[in-house]
Protein backbone atom coordinates (compact mmCIF):
# COMPACT_ATOMS: atom_id res chain seq x y z
CA UNK A 1 0.00 0.00 0.00
CA UNK A 2 1.97 3.37 -1.12
CA UNK A 3 2.84 5.57 1.58
CA UNK A 4 0.82 9.15 1.83
CA UNK A 5 2.06 10.29 4.97
CA UNK A 6 4.45 12.96 6.21
CA UNK A 7 7.29 11.25 5.19
CA UNK A 8 6.16 10.22 1.90
CA UNK A 9 5.43 14.53 1.55
CA UNK A 10 9.08 15.54 2.81
CA UNK A 11 10.45 12.78 0.11
CA UNK A 12 8.62 14.49 -2.87
CA UNK A 13 9.67 17.72 -1.45
CA UNK A 14 13.17 17.60 -1.67
CA UNK A 15 12.73 15.73 -4.99
CA UNK A 16 11.15 19.15 -5.92
CA UNK A 17 14.10 21.64 -4.87
CA UNK A 18 16.27 19.21 -6.42
CA UNK A 19 14.81 19.35 -9.28
CA UNK A 20 14.71 23.21 -9.12
CA UNK A 21 18.15 23.84 -8.11
CA UNK A 22 19.16 21.37 -11.14
CA UNK A 23 16.96 23.18 -13.40
CA UNK A 24 19.03 26.57 -12.33
CA UNK A 25 22.58 24.85 -12.16
CA UNK A 26 21.79 24.53 -16.21
CA UNK A 27 20.96 27.87 -16.60
CA UNK A 28 23.65 29.64 -14.75
CA UNK A 29 26.09 28.87 -17.81
CA UNK A 30 28.42 31.58 -19.13
CA UNK A 31 27.28 33.17 -21.95
CA UNK A 32 30.83 33.72 -23.05
CA UNK A 33 34.12 31.58 -22.63
CA UNK A 34 36.02 32.65 -19.29
CA UNK A 35 40.02 33.22 -19.48
CA UNK A 36 41.45 33.15 -15.55
CA UNK A 37 43.92 35.94 -15.33
CA UNK A 38 46.44 36.14 -12.39
CA UNK A 39 48.62 39.52 -13.38
CA UNK A 40 47.49 43.17 -14.52
CA UNK A 41 48.82 43.21 -18.01
CA UNK A 42 46.21 43.61 -20.89
CA UNK A 43 46.20 43.05 -24.67
CA UNK A 44 44.64 43.67 -27.78
CA UNK A 45 41.38 42.20 -28.56
CA UNK A 46 38.34 42.40 -30.88
CA UNK A 47 34.67 43.33 -30.53
CA UNK A 48 32.08 41.60 -33.36
CA UNK A 49 29.71 44.46 -33.54
CA UNK A 50 26.41 45.04 -35.10
CA UNK A 51 24.77 48.56 -35.45
CA UNK A 52 21.22 48.55 -34.31
CA UNK A 53 20.69 51.57 -36.04
CA UNK A 54 22.57 54.21 -38.38
CA UNK A 55 25.45 55.82 -36.69
CA UNK A 56 28.27 58.49 -37.08
CA UNK A 57 31.96 56.55 -37.15
CA UNK A 58 32.47 58.53 -34.11
CA UNK A 59 29.44 57.75 -32.47
CA UNK A 60 30.19 53.93 -33.04
CA UNK A 61 33.92 54.75 -30.93
CA UNK A 62 32.00 56.52 -28.40
CA UNK A 63 29.96 53.52 -27.04
CA UNK A 64 33.06 52.25 -27.18
CA UNK A 65 35.19 54.60 -25.85
CA UNK A 66 37.98 53.97 -28.56
CA UNK A 67 39.69 56.18 -31.25
CA UNK A 68 37.52 56.62 -34.10
CA UNK A 69 40.56 55.94 -36.41
CA UNK A 70 41.41 52.87 -34.75
CA UNK A 71 37.98 51.39 -35.38
CA UNK A 72 38.16 52.86 -39.45
CA UNK A 73 41.70 50.50 -39.81
CA UNK A 74 40.73 47.58 -37.87
CA UNK A 75 38.09 47.60 -40.48
CA UNK A 76 40.16 48.53 -43.66
CA UNK A 77 38.61 51.12 -44.15
CA UNK A 78 40.13 54.11 -46.13
CA UNK A 79 40.80 56.88 -43.16
CA UNK A 80 42.01 59.67 -45.91
CA UNK A 81 38.07 59.68 -47.02
CA UNK A 82 37.26 63.61 -46.68
CA UNK A 83 35.44 63.97 -43.05
CA UNK A 84 35.52 60.28 -42.44
CA UNK A 85 35.05 60.11 -38.73
CA UNK A 86 31.21 61.81 -39.62
CA UNK A 87 30.70 59.52 -42.22
CA UNK A 88 27.17 57.69 -41.18
CA UNK A 89 27.72 53.74 -40.98
CA UNK A 90 24.13 52.26 -41.97
CA UNK A 91 22.16 49.88 -39.52
CA UNK A 92 23.05 46.07 -38.98
CA UNK A 93 26.72 46.84 -40.82
CA UNK A 94 29.07 44.30 -38.93
CA UNK A 95 32.35 45.42 -37.35
CA UNK A 96 35.05 44.74 -35.62
CA UNK A 97 35.87 46.67 -32.75
CA UNK A 98 39.77 47.17 -31.46
CA UNK A 99 39.54 47.21 -27.31
CA UNK A 100 42.03 46.52 -24.62
CA UNK A 101 41.62 43.61 -22.51
CA UNK A 102 42.33 43.94 -19.14
CA UNK A 103 42.80 41.36 -16.07
CA UNK A 104 40.05 42.42 -13.09
CA UNK A 105 38.73 40.25 -10.26
CA UNK A 106 40.90 37.35 -11.80
CA UNK A 107 39.18 37.13 -15.34
CA UNK A 108 40.02 38.90 -18.49
CA UNK A 109 37.03 41.54 -19.74
CA UNK A 110 36.93 45.05 -20.83
CA UNK A 111 35.86 47.30 -17.88
CA UNK A 112 36.86 50.70 -20.17
CA UNK A 113 33.57 51.05 -21.74
CA UNK A 114 30.72 53.36 -19.96
CA UNK A 115 27.48 54.81 -21.50
CA UNK A 116 25.33 57.74 -20.36
CA UNK A 117 21.96 56.57 -20.08
CA UNK A 118 18.78 58.34 -22.19
CA UNK A 119 14.96 58.50 -20.99
CA UNK A 120 14.37 55.64 -22.90
CA UNK A 121 16.63 53.37 -21.97
CA UNK A 122 16.42 50.05 -19.89
CA UNK A 123 19.24 47.62 -19.38
CA UNK A 124 17.89 44.93 -21.94
CA UNK A 125 17.49 47.94 -24.44
CA UNK A 126 21.01 48.73 -23.31
CA UNK A 127 22.35 45.32 -23.81
CA UNK A 128 20.71 43.56 -25.83
CA UNK A 129 20.20 46.51 -28.95
CA UNK A 130 22.92 49.02 -28.13
CA UNK A 131 25.32 46.89 -27.36
CA UNK A 132 24.56 43.87 -29.55
CA UNK A 133 24.22 41.13 -27.05
CA UNK A 134 27.58 41.53 -26.41
CA UNK A 135 26.66 41.95 -22.40
CA UNK A 136 23.58 41.10 -20.20
CA UNK A 137 21.39 43.23 -18.72
CA UNK A 138 22.38 40.97 -15.83
CA UNK A 139 25.98 41.59 -15.98
CA UNK A 140 25.13 45.46 -16.19
CA UNK A 141 22.94 44.98 -12.98
CA UNK A 142 25.82 43.62 -11.20
CA UNK A 143 28.76 45.95 -12.55
CA UNK A 144 26.64 48.88 -11.10
CA UNK A 145 25.28 47.65 -8.13
CA UNK A 146 21.82 48.68 -9.45
CA UNK A 147 19.28 47.55 -6.86
CA UNK A 148 16.18 48.04 -9.03
CA UNK A 149 16.97 47.68 -12.27
CA UNK A 150 13.71 48.85 -13.78
CA UNK A 151 14.84 52.60 -12.53
CA UNK A 152 17.48 54.02 -13.85
CA UNK A 153 18.40 57.68 -13.90
CA UNK A 154 18.57 59.86 -16.67
CA UNK A 155 22.37 61.03 -17.68
CA UNK A 156 23.33 57.88 -15.25
CA UNK A 157 27.14 56.51 -16.29
CA UNK A 158 27.17 52.95 -16.55
CA UNK A 159 30.27 50.59 -16.72
CA UNK A 160 29.58 47.84 -19.59
CA UNK A 161 31.70 44.94 -19.05
CA UNK A 162 32.72 43.66 -22.26
CA UNK A 163 33.88 39.96 -23.57
CA UNK A 164 37.46 39.89 -24.12
CA UNK A 165 39.97 36.97 -24.27
CA UNK A 166 43.98 37.18 -24.36
CA UNK A 167 45.11 33.82 -24.50
CA UNK A 168 48.89 35.29 -24.49
CA UNK A 169 48.38 36.21 -28.56
CA UNK A 170 48.65 33.00 -29.73
CA UNK A 171 46.57 29.84 -31.21
CA UNK A 172 47.98 27.14 -31.62
CA UNK A 173 51.37 28.70 -31.10
CA UNK A 174 51.38 30.95 -33.51
CA UNK A 175 50.10 34.85 -33.48
CA UNK A 176 46.21 35.67 -33.04
CA UNK A 177 43.76 38.08 -31.72
CA UNK A 178 41.10 36.91 -30.27
CA UNK A 179 37.11 37.89 -31.67
CA UNK A 180 34.17 38.05 -29.25
CA UNK A 181 31.63 36.92 -31.67
CA UNK A 182 27.50 36.71 -30.60
CA UNK A 183 26.30 33.89 -32.73
CA UNK A 184 23.40 34.75 -34.92
CA UNK A 185 20.46 32.67 -35.50
CA UNK A 186 21.42 31.01 -39.03
CA UNK A 187 24.96 30.81 -37.61
CA UNK A 188 26.69 27.53 -37.38
CA UNK A 189 30.01 26.66 -36.36
CA UNK A 190 31.15 25.42 -39.72
CA UNK A 191 29.51 28.81 -40.71
CA UNK A 192 31.92 30.51 -38.71
CA UNK A 193 34.95 28.51 -38.96
CA UNK A 194 35.01 29.35 -42.60
CA UNK A 195 34.15 32.51 -42.42
CA UNK A 196 37.34 33.32 -40.04
CA UNK A 197 40.16 30.60 -41.91
CA UNK A 198 40.08 28.64 -38.79
CA UNK A 199 38.52 24.87 -37.90
CA UNK A 200 35.66 23.65 -36.15
CA UNK A 201 38.32 21.83 -33.88
CA UNK A 202 39.82 24.64 -33.04
CA UNK A 203 36.66 26.73 -31.83
CA UNK A 204 35.50 23.99 -30.14
CA UNK A 205 38.72 23.69 -28.10
CA UNK A 206 39.21 27.68 -27.84
CA UNK A 207 35.73 27.86 -26.14
CA UNK A 208 36.16 24.58 -24.37
CA UNK A 209 32.82 23.15 -26.20
CA UNK A 210 31.79 19.40 -25.52
CA UNK A 211 30.02 19.61 -29.10
CA UNK A 212 29.62 21.83 -31.96
CA UNK A 213 25.81 22.54 -31.16
CA UNK A 214 25.87 26.33 -30.76
CA UNK A 215 22.93 28.91 -29.65
CA UNK A 216 22.34 32.24 -30.97
CA UNK A 217 23.36 34.64 -28.14
CA UNK A 218 26.00 32.81 -27.57
CA UNK A 219 29.99 34.38 -27.48
CA UNK A 220 32.51 32.73 -29.11
CA UNK A 221 36.03 33.47 -28.70
CA UNK A 222 37.20 33.47 -32.20
CA UNK A 223 41.07 33.33 -32.99
CA UNK A 224 41.97 35.19 -36.15
CA UNK A 225 45.73 34.94 -37.91
CA UNK A 226 47.61 38.25 -37.02
CA UNK A 227 51.22 39.92 -37.68
CA UNK A 228 53.07 40.22 -34.26
CA UNK A 229 55.22 42.99 -33.20
CA UNK A 230 58.41 42.82 -31.03
CA UNK A 231 58.83 46.43 -30.09
CA UNK A 232 60.55 46.62 -26.53
CA UNK A 233 58.79 46.55 -23.12
CA UNK A 234 59.19 50.26 -22.28
CA UNK A 235 57.79 51.09 -26.00
CA UNK A 236 54.06 52.64 -25.44
CA UNK A 237 52.50 49.92 -28.29
CA UNK A 238 54.54 47.00 -26.83
CA UNK A 239 52.71 43.94 -27.54
CA UNK A 240 50.75 45.72 -31.30
CA UNK A 241 49.02 42.52 -32.81
CA UNK A 242 47.59 43.16 -36.11
CA UNK A 243 44.96 40.74 -37.50
CA UNK A 244 45.67 39.82 -40.73
CA UNK A 245 43.61 41.63 -43.39
CA UNK A 246 43.27 44.91 -41.49
CA UNK A 247 45.60 47.68 -40.08
CA UNK A 248 46.71 49.43 -36.92
CA UNK A 249 46.92 53.58 -36.27
CA UNK A 250 49.82 53.98 -33.84
CA UNK A 251 52.62 56.48 -32.46
CA UNK A 252 50.05 59.63 -32.00
CA UNK A 253 48.72 58.85 -35.56
CA UNK A 254 52.27 58.71 -37.41
CA UNK A 255 52.69 55.38 -38.26
CA UNK A 256 50.44 52.68 -39.81
CA UNK A 257 51.10 48.70 -39.55
CA UNK A 258 49.60 46.49 -41.94
CA UNK A 259 49.60 42.28 -41.45
CA UNK A 260 49.18 40.45 -44.98
CA UNK A 261 47.94 39.79 -47.67
CA UNK A 262 50.18 36.90 -48.48
CA UNK A 263 52.43 36.86 -45.11
CA UNK A 264 52.10 37.31 -41.65
CA UNK A 265 55.03 39.82 -41.14
CA UNK A 266 53.78 43.19 -39.32
CA UNK A 267 54.45 46.43 -41.86
CA UNK A 268 54.61 49.62 -40.55
CA UNK A 269 55.06 53.36 -42.74
CA UNK A 270 53.66 56.40 -42.21
CA UNK A 271 49.99 56.92 -41.36
CA UNK A 272 48.38 59.55 -44.39
CA UNK A 273 47.29 61.45 -41.12
CA UNK A 274 50.69 61.85 -40.17
CA UNK A 275 51.23 65.39 -38.92
CA UNK A 276 53.93 66.81 -36.35
CA UNK A 277 55.98 63.57 -36.29
CA UNK A 278 59.34 62.93 -35.20
CA UNK A 279 61.56 61.65 -37.69
CA UNK A 280 60.94 59.05 -39.70
CA UNK A 281 64.18 58.74 -41.62
CA UNK A 282 66.76 55.40 -40.17
CA UNK A 283 70.17 57.16 -38.81
CA UNK A 284 73.41 56.65 -41.00
CA UNK A 285 70.67 56.32 -43.98
CA UNK A 286 68.59 58.02 -46.61
CA UNK A 287 65.49 55.36 -46.08
CA UNK A 288 62.22 55.93 -44.25
CA UNK A 289 60.38 54.40 -42.34
CA UNK A 290 58.66 51.44 -44.79
CA UNK A 291 61.66 51.86 -47.30
CA UNK A 292 63.20 48.88 -48.81
CA UNK A 293 66.26 48.37 -50.85
CA UNK A 294 67.21 45.46 -53.08
CA UNK A 295 70.52 44.55 -55.12
CA UNK A 296 70.59 41.50 -57.00
CA UNK A 297 74.24 40.18 -56.83
CA UNK A 298 75.91 37.22 -57.73
CA UNK A 299 75.73 36.03 -54.10
CA UNK A 300 72.42 36.39 -53.63
CA UNK A 301 70.01 39.98 -52.56
CA UNK A 302 71.23 42.35 -50.73
CA UNK A 303 68.48 44.18 -48.94
CA UNK A 304 68.27 46.72 -46.55
CA UNK A 305 65.28 47.96 -44.72
CA UNK A 306 64.02 50.96 -42.44
CA UNK A 307 61.38 49.11 -39.96
CA UNK A 308 59.36 50.44 -37.38
CA UNK A 309 60.95 49.83 -33.28
CA UNK A 310 57.80 51.38 -31.17
CA UNK A 311 57.08 54.50 -29.60
CA UNK A 312 59.11 55.63 -27.26
CA UNK A 313 59.16 58.83 -25.22
CA UNK A 314 56.82 60.16 -27.66
CA UNK A 315 59.97 59.83 -30.13
CA UNK A 316 59.32 56.90 -33.32
CA UNK A 317 62.03 54.31 -32.92
CA UNK A 318 63.75 52.96 -36.49
CA UNK A 319 65.80 50.38 -37.42
CA UNK A 320 68.02 49.86 -40.22
CA UNK A 321 68.87 46.11 -41.04
CA UNK A 322 70.65 44.79 -44.00
CA UNK A 323 70.57 40.98 -44.93
CA UNK A 324 71.44 38.51 -48.06
CA UNK A 325 68.41 36.86 -49.04
CA UNK A 326 68.30 34.13 -51.71
CA UNK A 327 65.61 36.09 -54.00
CA UNK A 328 64.87 40.12 -53.94
CA UNK A 329 61.43 40.90 -52.06
CA UNK A 330 58.77 41.57 -54.54
CA UNK A 331 56.88 44.88 -53.89
CA UNK A 332 54.78 45.24 -50.97
CA UNK A 333 51.23 43.93 -50.74
CA UNK A 334 48.43 45.89 -48.29
CA UNK A 335 45.21 44.92 -47.54
CA UNK A 336 42.84 45.84 -49.94
CA UNK A 337 41.15 49.81 -48.53
CA UNK A 338 37.22 50.22 -48.65
CA UNK A 339 35.83 53.36 -48.89
CA UNK A 340 33.23 53.51 -45.88
CA UNK A 341 30.04 52.16 -46.39
CA UNK A 342 26.69 53.34 -46.67
CA UNK A 343 24.73 50.26 -47.00
CA UNK A 344 25.18 46.77 -46.22
CA UNK A 345 25.79 44.34 -48.78
CA UNK A 346 24.83 40.22 -48.31
CA UNK A 347 27.96 38.25 -47.65
CA UNK A 348 30.19 41.31 -47.40
CA UNK A 349 33.14 41.69 -45.87
CA UNK A 350 31.12 42.62 -42.73
CA UNK A 351 28.55 40.05 -43.04
CA UNK A 352 27.97 37.81 -40.22
CA UNK A 353 28.90 34.20 -41.05
CA UNK A 354 25.78 32.55 -43.17
CA UNK A 355 24.89 28.90 -42.31
CA UNK A 356 26.20 26.02 -45.15
CA UNK A 357 23.21 25.18 -47.06
CA UNK A 358 21.97 21.92 -46.65
CA UNK A 359 22.64 19.49 -49.58
CA UNK A 360 20.91 16.54 -48.27
CA UNK A 361 24.60 15.23 -47.27
CA UNK A 362 26.15 14.16 -44.11
CA UNK A 363 27.09 17.67 -41.93
CA UNK A 364 30.37 18.64 -41.93
CA UNK A 365 30.41 18.97 -38.43
CA UNK A 366 29.35 15.38 -37.93
CA UNK A 367 33.18 13.72 -38.08
CA UNK A 368 34.61 16.35 -35.42
CA UNK A 369 35.42 14.19 -32.05
CA UNK A 370 34.14 16.37 -29.18
CA UNK A 371 37.19 17.47 -26.80
CA UNK A 372 37.56 14.77 -24.12
CA UNK A 373 38.09 17.81 -21.44
CA UNK A 374 35.06 19.72 -21.72
CA UNK A 375 34.21 20.02 -17.61
CA UNK A 376 34.26 23.16 -16.21
CA UNK A 377 38.06 24.37 -14.84
CA UNK A 378 39.19 21.75 -17.11
CA UNK A 379 41.71 22.76 -20.61
CA UNK A 380 40.56 21.09 -23.47
CA UNK A 381 43.31 19.51 -25.21
CA UNK A 382 45.40 21.76 -27.34
CA UNK A 383 43.42 25.09 -25.96
CA UNK A 384 45.29 28.24 -25.40
CA UNK A 385 46.14 28.42 -21.41
CA UNK A 386 43.50 29.76 -19.27
CA UNK A 387 40.42 28.40 -21.86
CA UNK A 388 37.39 27.69 -19.13
CA UNK A 389 34.04 27.34 -19.91
CA UNK A 390 31.48 26.29 -22.82
CA UNK A 391 29.26 28.50 -24.49
CA UNK A 392 26.45 26.06 -25.63
CA UNK A 393 23.07 26.74 -24.59
CA UNK A 394 25.01 29.11 -22.39
CA UNK A 395 23.08 32.44 -20.71
CA UNK A 396 25.21 35.04 -18.16
CA UNK A 397 22.99 34.69 -15.45
CA UNK A 398 19.40 33.35 -14.77
CA UNK A 399 16.46 34.82 -15.67
CA UNK A 400 13.26 33.80 -13.67
CA UNK A 401 11.00 34.10 -16.85
CA UNK A 402 13.15 31.43 -18.32
CA UNK A 403 12.43 28.95 -15.61
CA UNK A 404 8.98 29.61 -15.06
CA UNK A 405 7.55 26.47 -17.48
CA UNK A 406 9.69 24.39 -15.51
CA UNK A 407 8.74 25.12 -12.22
CA UNK A 408 4.66 25.13 -13.33
CA UNK A 409 5.85 21.76 -14.65
CA UNK A 410 7.24 20.52 -11.39
CA UNK A 411 4.19 22.25 -9.05
CA UNK A 412 1.63 19.89 -11.15
CA UNK A 413 3.47 16.57 -10.99
CA UNK A 414 4.22 17.08 -7.44
CA UNK A 415 0.43 18.05 -6.80
CA UNK A 416 -0.54 14.39 -8.85
CA UNK A 417 1.86 12.49 -6.92
CA UNK A 418 0.63 13.81 -3.69
CA UNK A 419 -2.71 14.14 -4.32
CA UNK A 420 -3.91 12.39 -7.63
CA UNK A 421 -7.66 12.53 -6.02
CA UNK A 422 -7.68 15.74 -6.25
Amino acid sequence: MPVTGPASLSSFSTLFVFLIFANVAVLVTPKSTIEPCSNSNSCNALLGYTLYTDLKVSEVASLFQIDPISLLTANAIDISYPDVENHILPSQLFLKVPITCSCVDGIRKSVSTRYKTRPSDTLSLIADSIYSGLVSSDQIREANSISDPSVLDVGQNLVVPLPCTCFNGTDNSLPAIYLSYVVKPVDTLAGIASKYSTTITDLMNVNAMGSSAIDAGDILAVPLPACASNFPRYASDYGLIVPNGSYAITASHCVQCSCGPGNLKLYCMPASLAVSCSSMQCRNSNLMLGNVTAQQSSAGCNVSACSYGGFVNSSIVTTLSASLQPRCPGVQQFPPLIAPPSSVIKDSTFAPAPAPQSDGAISPTSSVVPSTSSLPGFNPANAPAGSASGVSAARSLMNPIDILPAVVTLLLFVKLMIFPSL
